[in-house]
């Protein structure tokens, strides 16, 4: 149920709503502003919860010089431009799968009937598994926000690829690609850059593994997923695969890519030399 600013009010710490519902909440943190709405909804069979809406906070952080592109991928979940901001594949749903596919046979075994009531047992197993599912989810935005806030503390422009993991759904690599929560880590990370005044951009992710992050030049013809070595014909860099398309992402965004880590790209001097 969403609330606006006539629909609830907060006093002495207790969250008062329309039509007499007093909540006592329990806060996770000092509100930074009054809050404009606020929602209150189940987030599993036994736990609510009350996201408050309020006026977002910059906290600048001190300028580095560094910049950084980020490609998404199934294997890791995030190549850098930089190996120590290498973001691997936490593999949060794959440990679960086992108690989840568990939880999911007690379901199906005392699945009530057609309008029949469900069983304590049924109800039990439902809990349990939305309990798990909740972990996960919790587990994924953890990484995700520990690795967002490395990322933006040590980098002052950030380019990330644009990347819409809704057609993975329709491909043998559904499940890990799930499991690897890209959409949650690219959101913590737009969100983290932003309240600490990073410059982030996004990047158009087409044919970002066919050009050459060194001399931009593109294949003839799209790489195989086997093949995770990327090499260029025309100034003859080569890297591996993911790597190359995060810098990619730098000279898309417009920013240098001879800057990062204080190296010149592959090739850069084959080029100067030609």
């Amino acid at each position: 149920m969403n609330y606006t600013r006539r629909g609830f009010r907060l006093k002495d710490w207790r969250l008062h709503l329309a039509g007499g519902i007093v909540l006592t909440v329990v806060w996770s943190r000092p509100l930074p502003a009054e809050p404009s709405s606020v929602r209150v909804f189940t987030a599993t069979a036994s736990a609510t919860g009350t996201p408050r809406v309020v006026p977002a906070q910059t906290e600048p952080l001190p300028p580095t010089g560094a910049v950084i592109g980020i490609d998404w991928g199934v294997k890791e979940t995030a190549t850098t431009t930089s190996y120590a901001h290498d973001l691997p594949h936490a593999q949060h749903g794959h440990r679960s799968q086992a108690k989840l596919g568990h939880y999911d046979r007690m379901m199906a075994r005392r699945r009530p009937k057609k309008g029949q009531a469900a069983s304590k047992g049924y109800r039990e197993a439902k809990k349990w598994r939305a309990k798990t599912c909740a972990k996960i989810a919790r587990q994924h935005q953890d990484t995700a926000r520990k690795w967002a806030k490395k990322v933006v503390r040590d980098h002052d422009a950030i380019a990330v690829e644009d990347f819409r993991p809704k057609f993975l759904a329709k491909t043998t690599m559904a499940r890990k690609a799930a499991d690897a929560a890209i959409g949650a880590t690219k959101q913590a990370l737009i969100e983290i850059g932003r309240k600490h005044a990073r410059d982030v951009r996004l990047v158009h992710p087409a044919h970002t593994t066919m050009d050459c992050g060194s001399c931009g030049a593109r294949t003839k013809h799209a790489l195989p997923l086997s093949e995770r070595t990327y090499t260029c014909t025309a100034c003859g860099a080569f890297s591996p695969r993911d790597k190359n398309s995060a810098r990619v992402m730098l000279v898309r965004a417009g920013l240098n890519p001879a800057g990062v880590e204080g190296a010149r790209p592959p090739g850069a001097l084959l080029q100067e030399a030609a």
